[in-house]
């Protein structure tokens, strides 16, 4: 997950886009000119429509943001965030899914204290004050609750008139959201038939609750997307994560990409748009299974 070993990594890509003089443009600038990349292109891009949701939860209430193509009922998707929550990063890439013909649903995992946004963009943070923020709001997280929110996520999908009720539900996780990706499709293996894990944080622990101990719970086939770095400091990880995804006899694509944590997230320091792209194909191709 984010920490003071990723840090160090993003600072040193934040000194090389300065020493290249580009500057460190604000986040709804950066997202703005990701956005310009690939929009354009895309002639094949359905329209599409997005709205605030709320969602009841066995905890509460959870806010999310909910993206559908206009026309049509499609597979869908719970999108979960990487540590610095909703913003408008994640909701334009919710957004790019959504016109390849997916219903997006883009949770707040961070309902339980504060409704979305709780950060302005990646950067805050790094702050103390975003850190502050932020704490507190982690510390409400449990492996329990993440499995109660994805089988709430999933049942509130099946309800919608615009999700295609035939085809199975997939779950994207960033960062912290890699974890939670895993435990939807526990929570709801019926339902959750693909996992897309994108420089996941804590896929494999000590912890008896350790997202790779429960595959044999689930019916998904796994791409799981690993950052160099954070490849360099738990090596064994992947192979673990792969044994556990054959012994559970579970499809799983795992690779380490030239990239470091964080890199498929626009208004990430580390951000790479070329593994970034690739990251993105393997996802698509996923998400065709469904």
């Amino acid at each position: 997950m984010c920490d003071e070993f990723t840090l160090e990594d993003e600072q040193r890509a934040a000194e090389g886009v300065s020493r290249r003089g580009f500057g460190l443009a604000g986040g709804a600038a950066t997202v703005a000119a990701w956005s310009a990349t690939w929009a354009p292109a895309q002639a094949a891009d359905l329209a599409v429509s997005e709205s605030t949701v709320a969602i009841p939860t066995p905890d509460g209430t959870a806010d999310a943001v909910w993206f559908h193509p206009a026309q049509g009922k499609h597979p869908a998707v719970v999108m979960w965030p990487d540590i610095a929550g909703i913003r408008d990063a994640n909701k334009a890439m919710a957004r790019r899914l959504a016109a390849a013909g997916y219903a997006v649903l883009l949770v707040n995992q961070y309902y339980r204290s504060a409704k979305a946004p709780v950060l302005a963009d990646f950067a805050s943070w790094r702050t103390p004050a975003g850190q502050q923020t932020l704490k507190p709001m982690i510390a409400a997280l449990s492996p329990a609750g993440t499995l109660r929110d994805g089988a709430a996520f999933v049942a509130w999908l099946d309800r919608q008139p615009q999700v295609d009720r035939k085809r199975g539900i997939a779950t994207t996780g960033y960062c912290m959201g890699g974890p939670f990706a895993v435990r939807t499709a526990a929570a709801a293996p019926d339902r959750v038939k693909a996992v897309g894990s994108f420089h996941g944080g804590g896929l494999v622990t000590e912890s008896p609750e350790s997202p790779h101990r429960l595959l044999a719970r689930t019916k998904a086939s796994y791409l799981i997307a690993v950052a160099r770095n954070d490849d360099a400091r738990a090596p064994g990880d992947k192979d673990v994560f792969k044994t556990s995804a054959s012994a559970a006899g579970r499809p799983a694509e795992v690779e380490v990409y030239a990239a470091d944590h964080g890199w498929t997230v626009p208004d990430s320091p580390v951000y790479d748009k070329a593994e970034a792209e690739r990251a993105w194909a393997r996802l698509l191709a996923l998400l065709k299974r469904l």
